[in-house]
């Protein structure tokens, strides 16, 4: 199905369309709702709370932690203080991955025989991170020459492409070692050995049924592999190689022989903590251990002068950030090079040694996001046209489909990602948006998921039923990347709604917001809000905690464009709190509003110097009377 709006741009969208361990919190009768970022909501389900002899049964070594704590940690699987330890000596062996032997191996071999090592990077926030890391501790190790090359996504598209490796070999390298991607490149890795070099890949992307036939591949997500995580970024990938290298050059008497001392990596967690938030992989152990260690080096004051550049734009206090201030401050601003222009911008700035040149570069990665949100806002302002009309298209009997595709010939294809990621957000359905590629007649397109769909498995699916279809693909189980002919847009569409449909029967589809439940006034506090931050990292796979509960507006205030300023009281306390609400459609609707339903998070407001708590609104619902 497609529709087309009354303006100069062409707009496509292709629609194919007691026990429990939650408690669902009943909206007000007649209300009307809106997330704060704008999205479509229908309820608030409440995790089970932990029973006090529930605590003492099951988890002793945790009632020294305030209930607060104990009862958000039960509901995310921890068992045991243990399982909070967030040393670097919890960290798992690097030789678990598989593949490790011979990668150390090969590059202990160019150590020695001082040959030049190239990398090959990807074009986002983990990629940048990734070749930092891989940059930086190549060097620290004692390699006679190190050099990157990134793709620009607009002219080489992803991954060790043929024609990347081209332009590669006019540096002469012998060893092209891959970070974040390399996983599905069968016809690079064939180009570049037949040039003579030596391929090694590291990447944390799913494999395909072929592997690349490099000269070793370290990637936790390869059948059979033992490493226990399979959710590391492609930084923390690199972060291990590193370590095993170390290790083995150790071994070799390689440190004693030149006469340098033994690095340090953990001056590279900074880096690999950015990197992994960026990804938004899930935060198992291993990463939550990264993440913390890394955050506590910026804390410090030791990270990198570029990582500090960039928390300075986006006005972030590098004492007090926390994951979140990495995932959507730090990271966007580093992802628009390699969305508008080039990441190399990115990489020098996460290389840059001097301070001033890292504070004029994050400068102009912080412009090249602000021009990426006035991209974003006309696209996602087009895409919500071509969803009306295919809505009204439907009339009475309209239902809504199983997964969404848009595409307009105008769109910039270093933003539909983020576009795919606000529509899945809004519909909470499956959405792939589609822009033009650079080959006459073809589309790149940016997939996002929803927990119940592996869209990286139901695009194999599709591959293997109608293999005309895709040109290629790839990815993970939340975010895929295609391209195909845009004479096959409307067949796919109909073959994804078709796939999507099968894979979410019997799938809960109620877009669900989980909450921890109401706060006591008592824990309505600052102590409460630092002692949650110092409890993170939290992120994809270990939530930060949301609560709710319904306020007394007695102040609301319209500040910028889109974000309100709330002064709620708990109802039937007196006690008065500040909230922020960001992004809000329409904020003067809400100014007359005397009640709210809120879910929120207990968040720590800085200025001056000044340490407030203030509640940062994630959804609100009010009474449609008023």
């Amino acid at each position: 199905m497609s529709g087309s709006a009354d303006h100069h741009r062409s707009k496509t969208g292709c629609c194919q369309s007691s026990h429990s361990r939650y408690t669902v919190i009943e909206p007000f009768t007649g209300s009307t709702a809106l997330l704060a970022h704008p999205s479509a909501c229908r309820k608030i389900q409440r995790r089970a709370c932990l029973l006090p002899d529930q605590a003492e049964q099951n988890r002793p070594d945790l009632l020294a932690l305030p209930p607060l704590l104990q009862r958000i940690y039960h509901t995310r699987g921890v068992e045991s203080a243990e399982a909070l330890d967030r040393s670097l000596a919890r960290l798992p062996s690097p030789w678990l991955l598989s593949g490790m032997e011979q990668m150390v191996d090969q590059l202990a071999a160019a150590f020695r025989n001082r040959e030049h090592i190239l990398i090959v990077a990807d074009f986002d926030a983990d990629g940048a991170t990734s070749c930092a890391v891989a940059l930086l501790g190549l060097t620290l190790l004692g390699a006679n020459r190190v050099s990157y090359l990134v793709p620009n996504r607009f002219e080489y598209g992803y991954g060790l492409t043929p024609e990347i490796v081209e332009v590669a070999a006019h540096s002469n390298p012998q060893v092209l070692i891959t970070v974040d991607n390399g996983i599905s490149s069968l016809e690079g890795v064939k180009t570049a050995r037949s040039h003579g070099m030596r391929v090694l890949i590291t990447d944390h992307h799913l494999p395909g049924a072929e592997l690349p036939d490099a000269d070793a591949i370290v990637n936790p997500n390869l059948p059979g592999d033992r490493f226990p995580s399979r959710s590391l970024a492609g930084v923390g990938v690199m972060f291990y190689v590193l370590l095993a290298l170390r290790a083995r050059l150790r071994e070799l008497g390689w440190f004693q022989e030149t006469g340098r001392t033994e690095a340090n990596l953990g001056q590279l967690l900074d880096l690999v903590a950015l990197g992994t938030v960026a990804d938004v992989v899930p935060l198992d152990n291993v990463n939550r251990i990264l993440v913390h260690q890394g955050i506590q080096r910026i804390r410090s004051g030791q990270a990198r002068p570029g990582i500090l550049a960039l928390l300075t734009v986006a006005g972030r206090n590098p004492r007090n950030i926390t994951a979140t201030d990495l995932g959507f401050c730090v990271a966007p601003r580093l992802n628009a090079a390699g969305r508008l222009e080039d990441m190399a911008l990115g990489i020098e700035c996460l290389m840059s040694q001097n301070e001033q040149a890292a504070q004029t570069m994050a400068a102009g990665l912080d412009k090249l996001n602000r021009e990426r949100r006035e991209i974003e806002d006309q696209m996602k302002q087009d895409a919500l046209e071509v969803l009306a009309q295919l809505e009204n298209a439907g009339g009475a009997a309209q239902t809504v489909k199983a997964a969404y595709c848009f595409f307009d010939q105008s769109w910039h294809q270093g933003v539909i990602g983020i576009l795919a990621s606000r529509m899945k957000d809004r519909l909470h359905r499956p959405v792939i948006a589609f822009a033009p590629a650079v080959d006459e007649g073809q589309i790149k397109g940016s997939a996002r998921s929803i927990p119940g769909l592996h869209i990286r498995d139901l695009l194999s699916e599709i591959a293997t039923e109608r293999p005309e279809l895709l040109s290629r693909f790839g990815g993970h189980a939340m975010a895929a990347g295609l391209t195909l002919d845009r004479q096959n847009l409307a067949l796919f569409s109909q073959c994804l709604e078709e796939k999507a449909a099968q894979h979410l029967e019997g799938v809960d589809l109620d877009n669900v917001l989980h909450s921890d439940g109401e706060l006591a006034v008592s824990e309505l506090q600052l102590s409460s809000a630092e002692y949650l931050q110092n409890a993170g990292p939290w992120g994809q796979g270990f939530p930060e905690p949301l609560f709710d509960g319904e306020f007394e507006v007695a102040q609301a205030r319209i500040v910028g464009q889109k974000h309100l300023k709330l002064t709620l009281c708990p109802v039937g306390a007196m006690h008065r709190i500040d909230a922020i609400a960001f992004f809000v459609e329409q904020p003067e609707s809400w100014l007359g509003c005397s009640r709210l339903k809120v879910a929120y998070r207990l968040d720590i407001n800085e200025y001056r110097n000044n340490r407030t708590v203030q509640l940062r609104v994630e959804y609100m619902e009010k009474n449609q009377a008023e």
